[in-house]
């Protein structure tokens, strides 16, 4: 049975589908109360225009699990429906604890490319960033960019992430008063949410950029607050992640046995001993997991290796809500929907909620497939900045033509090996 959508509001004033208004981007405080945070964007509100051709889709609602699961993997977690009751339970709980922006702008699916049902595959473009209230709204990169695929036959998920130093053609701005260039990739969000543009306005130029690069459209969107993991974390407990190569922390020191980011730990004046991920898998607490997964400049392959770690992580934390039961219980459940609401800024469809998780529920956490770009290593093109290679382009495309699991079977190389 076609699953049907409906046009969202169109301005910051509208109700939600929950009736309650998201009023802003929540702030984080990191593992010491003073670290990486997601810092309010300003005024952040308000659609760009809201009028686009006459053949793009509708803006859908944003119920509840259609934002959570399609987001940080609640979507790779569903194998049954025994969580429908207790998501009925807690839609009119949780819903305004997440902020709704407009992110897509005209990067959305158009009819055309069934943007308007769940029908067919779904294409989330997740934006990492990691914010920290010492900075502007408007001083803000994205550096992780990470597609989540779900095929049509809605029974697997794949995840790739497209490299921070590639090289793309931003497209003019009108909001920010971006007049065009080239540049890395991660750029295009602070060009977009420059001059009171915002996190939305950031978004909105991202989905753009990747979608003049790689041709693809989305059905939805998410900046993910990389400081607001934690709390997703600390509520799971733990996640399992086995580290690939030992790593030295950058970003953390332990003072009195206590993990402290630098600027934090110097304050103290006391002693300061490194923070070391050593190889093998482990249970890590929030702020590792999290820690671990921002760890660029020292790993073997830079950036490829930390886009590995994170959708590592990512598929660890779906994997652990999976198995410790969370999803069957309604109070843990609500305790995790509170916490994720303060880690993402979403914007995704709006289909009845149990239509969504029916949908959804032939997906879970081992079905989730992480990809690599350009093999997993650099791919330098003389610029300074990344170039994507001939198969990457060749992925993007089975992405587009929902072809991407005849591709993976046949160049089986762009797997992860990450466990």
């Amino acid at each position: 049975m076609p699953v049907q959508a409906s046009r969202r509001p169109s301005s910051p004033g509208s109700a939600a589908s929950s009736g309650r208004i998201a009023a802003s981007i929540p702030v984080q405080p990191g593992p010491s109360g003073g670290g990486p945070g997601g810092r309010p964007p300003g005024s952040g509100g308000g659609r760009s225009g809201g009028k686009g051709p006459a053949k793009k889709r509708p803006r859908r609602k944003d119920p509840l699990w259609a934002r959570l699961t399609v987001i940080f993997g609640a979507v790779l977690m569903l194998s049954s429906g025994a969580a429908i009751v207790g998501t009925k339970v807690l839609v009119g709980q949780a819903t305004g604890d997440i902020a709704q922006r407009n992110l897509l702008g005209d990067a959305g699916k158009s009819d055309a490319e069934g943007g308007a049902s769940l029908d067919g595959p779904i294409d989330m473009l997740l934006l990492g960033v990691d914010a920290r209230e010492r900075w502007a709204a408007d001083n803000v990169r994205s550096d992780s960019i990470i597609i989540l695929h779900i095929p049509a036959s809605h029974d697997q998920a794949y995840l790739i992430s497209i490299p921070r130093d590639t090289e793309a053609q931003i497209p003019p701005f009108k909001k920010s008063g971006f007049t065009g260039g080239t540049d890395k990739i991660n750029a295009a969000f602070q060009a977009g949410a420059r001059n009171g543009g915002g996190w939305e306005g950031g978004a909105q130029l991202m989905a753009q950029t990747i979608k003049r690069l790689t041709g693809i459209s989305f059905d939805g969107a998410a900046i993910i607050n990389f400081g607001g993991f934690k709390n997703v974390i600390d509520t799971l407990g733990t996640v399992r992640i086995c580290v690939s190569q030992e790593v030295t922390s950058l970003h953390m020191k332990y003072v009195d046995g206590k993990p402290m980011w630098n600027a934090d730990a110097k304050k103290t004046g006391k002693p300061m001993k490194p923070v070391v991920h050593k190889k093998g898998c482990q249970e890590m607490e929030g702020w590792a997991a999290l820690d671990y997964s921002r760890q660029r400049k020292t790993l073997r392959n830079g950036d490829y290796d930390r886009q590995q770690n994170q959708q590592q992580l990512i598929k660890a934390m779906a994997k652990k809500a999976t198995d410790g039961g969370m999803l069957s219980n309604p109070a843990k459940m609500n305790q995790l929907i509170k916490a994720a609401g303060k880690a993402f800024v979403l914007d995704t469809g709006g289909v009845p909620i149990e239509n969504f998780i029916f949908t959804m529920r032939g997906v879970t956490a081992n079905e989730l497939t992480m990809l690599k770009t350009n093999n997993g290593t650099f791919n330098g093109n003389g610029n300074s900045t990344e170039g994507l290679n001939a198969e990457t382009m060749d992925m993007f495309q089975a992405v587009k033509q929902d072809k991407l699991a005849e591709f993976v079977f046949t160049h089986p190389e762009v797997i992860s090996t990450r466990k």
